[in-house]
């Protein structure tokens, strides 16, 4: 398959163009014209370029890519990572809030469904783009339940703030989403899932009257990147792997 084609369809199915993003979104570092492996990661990382290679990947899909509409230069640690990709062929193609906004395989969207989400309406703007879901739960769930139906999914590791009361309307904003928690709030939203947060958050939510489960960054943001290489797999029938290299954040 020609790298061109998967680009292409690639550019046009997550609709880069209709977003506003830091990241340059779409192929960032040129690589083999046929593609017949692809890897995904989350993050655009020596170790993640690594992967790729031992695996024989002409290309590498991943959210969190190398540019991000600022200039760097190529020395150092960024040198490193861009001499594995150059030396042995390896394409990047990154997509970050597209990936997140995507209304089939996108993070959020992947989010509210392992939550058991009814009802979801587009919600939570960002830079005038509405990029997330808010939505029902069939019925209230103890905060401890729903944890526990992320987790079977992502993974153990959520940390939670709780409200006291159990979730009904659940907001979910994948990564670093705490910032939302007003917005989730003032939309009815009784919980917010999302990924991580800092110390600076956690009064200013808590006296929002608002539950916030943690799933963590790199776990909630797993999700697109799967979906979207079961997507790839099913049009192109490629031989794909994905390159799990978890923060624990």
């Amino acid at each position: 398959m020609q790298l061109a084609e998967i680009t292409s369809y690639l550019d046009d199915y997550l609709k880069i163009a209709d977003y506003k993003d830091r990241c340059n979104n779409g192929l960032q570092v040129q690589g083999n014209p046929e593609v017949t492996k692809v890897a995904f990661a989350v993050d655009a990382s020596l170790a993640a370029f690594k992967g790729a290679l031992n695996y024989g990947a002409q290309l590498l899909f991943v959210h969190h890519g190398l540019f991000w509409s600022n200039h760097v230069q190529v020395t150092g640690a960024h040198y490193e990572r861009l001499k594995v990709l150059l030396n042995n062929g390896i394409g990047l193609y990154a997509c970050h809030i597209p990936l997140d906004a995507h209304p089939e395989v996108g993070n959020n969207v992947q989010l509210a469904g392992i939550a058991g989400l009814q009802n979801l309406q587009r919600w939570g703007e960002h830079q005038g783009d509405i990029i997330s879901y808010i939505g029902d739960l069939p019925q209230a769930m103890p905060l401890d339940r729903l944890v526990a139906r992320i987790e079977a999914q992502i993974g153990k590791g959520c940390r939670t703030q709780s409200s006291g009361q159990p979730a009904r309307r659940v907001a979910v904003l994948t990564g670093f989403g705490v910032d939302f928690a007003a917005a989730a709030r003032a939309a009815g939203a009784d919980t917010l899932i999302t990924g991580e947060t800092s110390h600076e958050w956690y009064h200013k939510n808590a006296e929002l009257g608002i539950n916030i489960i943690y799933g963590g960054h790199y776990a909630t943001e797993t999700l697109g990147v799967l979906a979207l290489a079961r997507k790839l797999v099913e049009k192109f029938q490629l031989d794909p792997t994905f390159i799990d290299l978890p923060t624990g954040m």
